[in-house]
Parts: structure tokens; C-alpha cells; sequence
């Protein structure tokens, strides 16, 4: 719970608020692997599709009435543009019948109509704020992406990195769904102003979340 606010974390790295019907994502950069291609970086053409498919699976299991995207889902002002036909059109399949609003975030500050769906800076939905980048000065709830948080641990006598939800009593960091968005290590500075000695981390698994004690968390 945040506030009044109940949250699901999902195995895809989505959270459902299931008293509003929402289901929350971060960090989608569509068409990252176009970006670095463009730059002479070549990486399978596929991350857009991969995301795509893995945020299907989540309404699917959710039915949501209403899809936010927290921040960078376009790796790129230029992203839109590059979408491939089918890839826009499965976007557009994904909208139908729901609401969908786009959080504006630091790769995507601008989004198109092209894509469907709205656009805002920030959203509140039953006292808690729900935006891109998370503020350190917050006072009250908040639900945010932006940092990509991971989780390095010892399971079964092997370091295992996974994507992770960052929780307080106060605020959850998302991990992005992006395809190829990469992570940042808990253990890493920028989320001491966040929550300092507060956080539970629930990483992602093979099918499963895990609880995991944040003294048991290992740097990289």
C-alpha cells in the first residue's frame, strides 16, 4: 500500500492497481536498439516488438481499464518516427478499449498523437503522484521510474542481477520493461536520498517475485 493506494507488483515488472483498474509501466525505450544502430551500434532490430509483447501479457492478465507509461517509453524525440508499421499498429491494438496516458520523461518531453492516447507531466490518483523521474523532496506518495532499479543477491551459491521493485512506506521506483533499458544496482547512490535505511526490494524472478531482506543486497 502507498497511502490509500493498493499495489500488485506483476512478474513483468508492471504494477496493477487493481481499485483503479490501472495498470502502471516505466521505462519502455521503444526503439533503443534503432537509436544505437544509427549510431553504428548494431543490435537485433527486435527490442520494440519484445517489449511490446511482454506489456500484452500484463493487460491480458489484467484487463486494465486504463495503461499509464511512466517516462521514456520513446528512447528518442526522434523514436516515434521509427517505429515499423506493425509495431505502431500492435501499439494501437494494445489502446483499444482502455484509457492510455503517456508521462512525459527526460528521452520523451514531447509525444505525438501518432502513438494514441494522452499525455501529461504527472498524474494523482487517489493522493498518491505518479511521475517519471522521482523527487527527493516528496513529501507525500509517490510512484516514479526513471532509475531502472536492480538487485544483485546470492541465491543457491551464485550472484543472481535481476530487475527489482524498490518499496518504502512512501514510494516505489519501478523497474523499466524496456527490452534493452538495462538496470542500476540498488546498492548504488542515487537512491540513498530516496530511502535511505526504508527500502523492501521485491525482484523479479523466474516466475516469480522475491522479498528480498535489503542487507542480503551485494554492490556490482
Amino acid at each position: 500500500m502507498l497511502g490509500r493506494l493498493a499495489l500488485v507488483p506483476d512478474i513483468s515488472g508492471a504494477l496493477w492497481l487493481p481499485e483503479e483498474r490501472t495498470l502502471v509501466v516505466a521505462d519502455l525505450h521503444l526503439e533503443k536498439g534503432s537509436a544505437y544502430a544509427a549510431r553504428g551500434v548494431m543490435l537485433p532490430p527486435y527490442d520494440s516488438t519484445a517489449t511490446l509483447a511482454a506489456l500484452g501479457h500484463a493487460i491480458l492478465r489484467h484487463q486494465p481499464a486504463r495503461v499509464i507509461a511512466l517516462g521514456d517509453s520513446f528512447h528518442d524525440r526522434q523514436a516515434e518516427e521509427r517505429l515499423a508499421p506493425q509495431t505502431l499498429s500492435s501499439l494501437h491494438l494494445l489502446q483499444q478499449g482502455r484509457d492510455w496516458l503517456w508521462i512525459t520523461g527526460n528521452h520523451d518531453p514531447s509525444i505525438s498523437h501518432r502513438v494514441g492516447g494522452e499525455s501529461a507531466a504527472e498524474i494523482n490518483l487517489a493522493g498518491v503522484t505518479l511521475r517519471h523521474e522521482p523527487d527527493p523532496a516528496e513529501s507525500g506518495y509517490e510512484i516514479a521510474g526513471h532509475l531502472h532499479p536492480a538487485a544483485k543477491v546470492r541465491m543457491r551459491g551464485r550472484a543472481v542481477r535481476r530487475r527489482c521493485f524498490a518499496l518504502s512506506t512512501r514510494r516505489c521506483v519501478m523497474p523499466a520493461m524496456g527490452a534493452y533499458a538495462g538496470g542500476l544496482n540498488l546498492r548504488d547512490a542515487a537512491f540513498r536520498p530516496l530511502f535511505g535505511g526504508r527500502l523492501s526490494a521485491h525482484l523479479i524472478g523466474d516466475g516469480r517475485l522475491f522479498r528480498i531482506d535489503p542487507r542480503l543486497l551485494l554492490p556490482d
